[in-house]
């Protein structure tokens, strides 16, 4: 905490100037400003925090991130009480050797988070991001938790554990596990491709509602444990989650896209109108059952919630400032 809310006065120093600037607070407290995204992970020493406030953010290639680091934004969500919006970086994520015990959270990320190299605990939280895509099977202990992932993911056949997310499809998991989850699949999508979910190998798949998952589901795949999901209609795995007869998806949710799109304007709450909308062990299936799911998906991090800025500065040269920030 006490690293946390030190860097309050960081991102109130930020709005004279105008502009919101990126923070790297590293593992002795000391804390240093930079303009770039580019700039904060090159600079940033490891096992440091690099706080991201609210606004647009690009990051190159050539900011492959080689060391332990937290990148922490306000949230990925554009309607949260933070008056600068969503944490949203243009651009791929890259995550390389050196950088075990890296974690990102609360980001809208227009591209990738690669990871191209063994990388052990990785966390990911509270992110929308176009897909993961991990390069080498040492890879090991990676945590994909609250995310909107938007299209498909390989996920370099390591044991990677998804849960609470909204994601496209998955392929390639050895000795994971996937579990209170929102699979949309690739119907409608345009994509084409072998199937939801691909390649999973001795992972336990649970309390999952897969929407449009194909003829080719789990293909390539061996000695799962698959139970307590749904699957529209058909019966799948142990104890299946059956829709009545003629019921459908926008009868099971509150708000159901039927284009599958990957999107916050999709509620994934079961509604009332499902009676079997419980899986057999009393645990709600979907991404709102288990450990849960936060709708508003914001990041420990200080947040402005109101800032006036004066125009000039007064008689004695001083430039009135008033904010009020919260921190989760």
């Amino acid at each position: 905490m006490k690293r946390i809310l030190s860097i309050v006065v960081a991102f109130v120093a930020t709005i004279t100037v105008g502009a919101q600037n990126i923070a790297v607070v590293n593992s002795s407290n000391k804390t240093a400003i930079y303009q770039t995204l580019d700039e904060a992970i090159i600079n940033a020493e490891a096992g440091s925090i690099i706080y991201i406030p609210g606004g647009g953010y690009a990051v190159t290639d050539n900011a492959k991130i080689d060391k332990q680091l937290t990148i922490m934004g306000v949230s990925h969500r554009g309607d949260t009480d933070n008056v600068d919006g969503a944490t949203i970086i243009s651009g791929n994520l890259n995550f390389i050797a050196g950088s075990s015990h890296s974690a990102v959270i609360g980001v809208y990320v227009s591209g990738n988070v690669n990871v191209t190299d063994s990388v052990a605990n990785f966390t990911m939280r509270y992110c929308n991001v176009n897909s993961m895509q991990v390069k080498s099977s040492k890879s090991g202990g990676m945590i994909i938790n609250q995310c909107y992932i938007r299209n498909n993911s390989n996920y370099g056949n390591c044991n990677v554990h998804i849960e609470n997310c909204i994601f496209h499809s998955a392929w390639s998991i050895n000795g994971g596990v996937v579990n209170h989850n929102i699979i949309t699949s690739y119907k409608d999508t345009g994509y084409v491709g072998p199937g939801t979910l691909n390649g999973l190998n001795s992972t336990t798949i649970t309390n999952n509602c897969l929407l449009n998952p194909g003829s080719g589901i789990l293909s390539s795949s061996n000695n799962c444990i698959i139970s307590h999901n749904c699957v529209g209609t058909k019966e799948w795995g142990d104890n299946p989650i059956v829709l009545g007869e003629g019921q459908k998806w926008e009868e099971v949710f509150e708000n159901y896209n039927s284009k599958n799109a990957i999107s916050i304007v999709s509620k994934y709450k079961l509604s009332t109108k499902w009676g079997k909308g419980v899986a057999l062990d009393g645990t709600d299936i979907g991404i709102y059952g288990g450990s849960g799911f936060s709708d508003e998906a914001l990041a420990p991090i200080p947040r402005i919630v109101s800032k006036k800025v004066a125009e000039q500065t007064d008689g004695s040269g001083k430039l009135q400032i008033e904010v009020t920030v919260k921190a989760q």
